[in-house]
């Protein structure tokens, strides 16, 4: 079973959409990644099954 997922996520700052992958192997995860358009950071919240992303909530890092 591949554990790494790709998916894509929407920059809360400058609406652009981006390709991310996510390692499933945790089942609840909290990540800030910069955007890869406008470089500001994103907090990431993380709900996962092995193989696959349940629920991926994007907000604007503080």
């Amino acid at each position: 079973m591949e554990l790494i997922a790709d998916t894509e996520v929407s920059c809360p700052h400058c609406g652009e959409i981006f390709p991310i992958q996510i390692d499933t192997s945790q089942p609840e995860q909290t990540l800030i990644e910069d955007c890869t358009v406008c470089c500001r950071p994103i907090t990431l919240s993380i709900r996962c099954r092995p193989g696959s992303i349940v629920d991926l909530t994007c907000s604007g890092a503080p």
